[in-house]
């Protein structure tokens, strides 16, 4: 199976996510690997209620095949009170095929998030998100101030992993110091899968 590609798997409810998403895999393609963008549906308060088997519109759905088969892996989620929301964690949480075989062991991961306000949450979020890869035993890249807009930034962008304020109304686009951080990690994503898999 193919290892050739960085799947960037996010969930987006307004859209900022998505679009960070979308700068995250430029910084991909800009080292010559693919990025695979992939999505998750949200989870409905009603039981009964189902998604269609594609969404309508945007990044198809996650498969468990896709991050089986992923060099590398990008994750991306807004801020729920401080953690990753909960269409996130749903699909995580049935990762357990894949720790049970340490299908992720030794891959290089980095998180994303976007928030409604400046201190909205955006570390713990992005901590939240690196938990359950630690657990597969990822390599958690994050963003080292060699970076030199992390260290400039006055909107989004944290040593932990690119981050995005959007606004109380959602709608605040993505600044061009926050595009660049989230190229940044596509872009060492991208080198440390190549690093490691020319180590092999």
């Amino acid at each position: 199976m193919s290892k050739d590609f960085i799947l960037i798997l996010y969930y987006s409810r307004y859209g900022a996510t998505a679009q960070m998403a979308h700068q995250v895999a430029r910084g991909v393609a800009e080292v010559g690997l693919e990025a695979r963008l992939r999505t998750v549906p949200p989870v409905s308060a009603t039981p009964e209620a189902t998604e269609p088997a594609v969404p309508d519109s945007g990044a198809p759905y996650a498969s468990l095949d896709d991050l089986e088969a992923c060099a590398g892996l990008a994750l991306g989620s807004p801020t729920r009170f401080g953690n990753m929301a909960a269409a996130l964690k749903y699909f995580l949480d049935s990762t357990g095929g894949l720790w049970m075989k340490t299908s992720l062991a030794g891959k290089p991961a980095g998180v994303f998030t976007s928030t409604s306000s400046q201190h909205g949450g955006q570390e713990t979020t992005l901590l939240s998100m690196m938990l359950p890869l630690l657990h597969h035993g990822m390599l958690i890249t994050g963003l080292p101030y060699s970076e030199p807009e992390l260290a400039q930034t006055q909107d989004g962008g944290t040593p932990y992993g690119p981050s995005h304020v959007a606004g109380l109304d959602s709608k605040r686009p993505l600044t061009d110091i926050e595009k660049r951080l989230c190229q940044a990690l596509g872009r060492r994503l991208a080198h440390t899968a190549q690093a490691l898999r020319s180590a092999e």
